[in-house]
């Protein structure tokens, strides 16, 4: 009798914690990760953060899961790549106001700048996505993206002045100072070159340019990364224009698809050993790049296609790289994103250029080149939805960028041809305006 009352009497409480317990704010239970993001909180409000990796990554972590976990759920924006955008620009925004705990961005400082964050991810990227690739669909991917990509590029050139000067604008400063920014691949490889160049031929302030070539950058991203989220809704509506991840039709997407599905048994010294390999190619790359002068991503992305094409390396470490590549985007592409609008969205300069006119160019300019994407991809045998994407990581902010919009359409394997979209279309970009400029000034 007492038992059955006891019982009867503590039910109803279990299972409201069951219930509770059952929500989840990414892979953490709901009470869980409260409990988490109150210790970090608190830590910063008293000053205890660590300013270090171990800080820095409880904070974009719990913000990461948080934004990840709305974008994901809020209607509307959930189509369209809501988590990529909250992620981005909440931080972002959040700094704007000026109500991010200053604490939290020392700690998310130190992991994204001084640790350098966003390389290792990018290398664990491309090293895990391009050994873990068939080398049929690595080899006619590189060969065909080239294509729609100038296609692409002179869509949005063509179309970008078009709108612009319908508004009023002059072409000459439409291409310069707004086209040419959302296609010189990001703000570190992109922006900061241009205004450079600018400034030498102008006899103008540096970072008086900077300011000028940012804000439309920004938007163009924005705009590339709604564009990713409604691709990945066209393709879960419209099968036969997804390739699921593959960029090429290759006649037995069947077998392939099969086999980039299945998943080996997960081997920790494996994932060590691609984490190493990851860390590998990218050194590798920066020691080439002085005596090559070609940029150290693009030789990382080189090497570990030529390593993978000649079939030198063991597959059980193509293996170790591929399932350090999935931890990663499994469980650091949202935070990572938290941490990039913190130091890489300018949100203030975001706004104060977000006229009508303005959006309308921007938009325009991206729309085109990622239609023309679709299109050309479709002649040349490749997957509609992937080829877009693909063309539209031109108009991305560099690594910032690809990372954005491919967690937008959930394609991150495609991080290889995403780079190579980004870097050399956006260095071309930057040495073409260079030129023109200095031609026609």
């Amino acid at each position: 009798m007492d038992n059955t009352a006891v019982m009867g009497s503590e039910a109803p409480s279990g299972g409201l914690l069951s219930k509770i317990g059952s929500y989840k704010v990414g892979p953490l239970p709901l009470p869980l990760y409260v409990a988490i993001a109150a210790v970090v909180i608190g830590a910063a409000l008293v000053k205890k953060l660590p300013a270090d990796m171990i800080g820095g990554f409880a904070c974009i972590m719990v913000f990461g899961f948080l934004l990840g976990e709305l974008g994901a759920r809020i209607p509307v924006l959930k189509s369209i790549g809501g988590s990529a955008i909250l992620c981005l620009f909440v931080p972002s925004a959040m700094l704007g106001y000026q109500v991010l705990n200053p604490e939290m961005v020392k700690s998310i400082t130190a992991v994204m700048k001084t640790s350098n964050f966003l390389y290792l991810y990018i290398a664990c990227l491309v090293t895990g996505s391009m050994l873990g690739m068939n080398r049929r669909v690595l080899v006619q991917g590189f060969l065909r993206m080239f294509i729609p990509l100038a296609v692409g590029t002179i869509a949005a050139v063509v179309a970008g002045v078009g709108v612009a000067m319908l508004f009023g604008y002059e072409p000459k400063y439409t291409f310069f100072y707004i086209i040419v920014p959302i296609l010189a691949g990001g703000i570190g490889e992109g922006i900061l070159p241009l205004s450079m160049g600018y400034s030498e031929i102008l006899s103008s302030a540096q970072p008086a340019m900077i300011a000028t070539l940012i804000p439309a950058a920004l938007i163009g991203n924005v705009v590339a990364i709604v564009s990713a989220g409604i691709l990945r809704r066209i393709g879960e509506t419209k099968p036969q224009f997804s390739g699921q991840g593959l960029l090429v039709r290759s006649g037995n997407d069947n077998e392939l698809l099969k086999e980039q599905n299945t998943e080996k048994p997960l081997d920790l010294s494996l994932m060590g050993a691609g984490l190493l390999l990851a860390c590998s190619m990218f050194i590798l790359g920066s020691f080439l790049a002085p005596f090559t002068g070609i940029p150290g991503p693009i030789l990382m992305i080189l090497s570990a296609a030529l390593l993978k094409v000649s079939k030198v390396m063991p597959v059980r470490m193509e293996t170790g790289a591929h399932q350090m590549y999935k931890f990663m985007t499994t469980n650091l592409t949202f935070p990572l994103l938290v941490g990039l609008g913190v130091l890489y969205v300018p949100w203030n300069d975001l706004i104060k250029a977000f006229t009508f006119a303005y959006f309308c160019i921007c938009t325009v300019t991206v729309v085109s080149m990622v239609a023309s994407g679709w299109f050309v991809g479709k002649f040349l045998k490749m997957y509609q939805v992937e080829s877009a994407v693909v063309t539209a990581c031109h108009s991305g902010l560099g690594g910032t960028g690809d990372v954005a919009i491919l967690s937008a359409c959930n394609r991150m394997g495609l991080m290889p041809f995403a780079q190579i979209s980004t870097r050399i279309g956006g260095a071309l970009m930057v040495v073409l305006a260079i030129f023109l400029l200095k031609a026609f000034h």
